[in-house]
């Protein structure tokens, strides 16, 4: 199984030119913690986190349908590719504490979002499949 296969069938994304509100209401309406920020050729720009929500606006005054998201959006953007083992992958985002990577392709246009849910979803299965097949062998 490739990373993009664990993703969410679209990665969520909001346009640079979105305000926070608009982000926030994406990631509400899609039940993630992250988007990706895309410019007009939807290549990734930024990504705006539940973190960024807390640590860059909650507090600081700023009146989210005023602010635009790439104000505080998180930038460079680590990201992944096609050719990133899940592995790799999870090991990326446990050594910087990442909960979500993008998926971009050679041109950095994004194809999705992976979240350690996904990551941590697909090991379970892939151990109770084999639990259930060592089981079988009984």
């Amino acid at each position: 199984m490739n990373i993009l296969e664990m993703c969410d069938a679209e990665g969520a994304s909001v346009p640079v030119e979105a305000t926070t509100e608009q982000a926030i209401r994406t990631m509400l309406d899609r039940r993630v913690g992250a988007v990706a920020v895309v410019d007009e050729n939807k290549r990734v720009a930024g990504i705006f986190t539940e973190r960024d929500v807390l640590r860059r606006l909650s507090l600081s005054g700023k009146d989210p349908s005023q602010t635009a998201v790439r104000e505080v959006m998180t930038t460079p953007v680590e990201m992944a590719t096609l050719d990133t083992t899940p592995g790799q992958a999870l090991a990326t985002m446990v050594e910087r504490h990442y909960r979500h990577l993008p998926i971009v392709d050679d041109d950095g246009r994004l194809l999705g979002m992976l979240s350690i849910r996904n990551v941590l979803q697909a090991r379970i299965d892939t151990l109770t499949r084999q639990l259930d097949e060592a089981r079988a062998l009984r």
